[in-house]
């Protein structure tokens, strides 16, 4: 049995194809974008709120400390020696705590990389369409 090769359908028909096809692409990855965005927004958030704590818990610690240990090293020392030398034991902590979040921040990769990959393939698929 010969087959034959299949009627070339017109320049006109393979156009809308082409642009319905273009369209459901940028909408998926749109969707796709917005997907990962929010993924890493949250990570972003996370990471932020491991900051505030630090913070906090900084502050606290720096109060209480300011309070029980200023006393005990002012039997040494003068009390305003004493609050200067334990405040800024207690700031170096918290400054320790704060900067080590910030740099797990800093870490994070924002950008778009799965989207951005499926971008680059589909600019390949679209200039083979267009070649055909």
């Amino acid at each position: 049995m010969i087959e034959h090769a299949p009627e070339p359908r017109p320049v006109g028909e393979l156009v809308v194809e082409l642009a319905d096809q273009t369209r459901t692409l940028i909408k998926t990855e749109l969707l796709l974008a917005r997907t990962e965005m929010s993924a890493k927004a949250k990570t972003v958030t996370r990471q932020g709120i491991g900051v505030a704590i630090g913070l906090g818990v900084a502050a606290g610690g720096a109060l209480a400390l300011l309070a029980g240990v200023i006393l005990l090293v002012g039997e040494i020392m003068a009390l305003w020696a004493a609050a200067l030398l334990v405040g800024a034991l207690v700031a170096a902590g918290g400054a320790a705590l704060t900067a080590s979040k910030l740099r797990l921040l800093k870490r994070l990769d924002l950008a778009p990389r799965q989207t951005l990959q499926t971008l680059e393939e589909n600019k390949l698929w679209l200039r083979n369409q267009a070649s055909q």
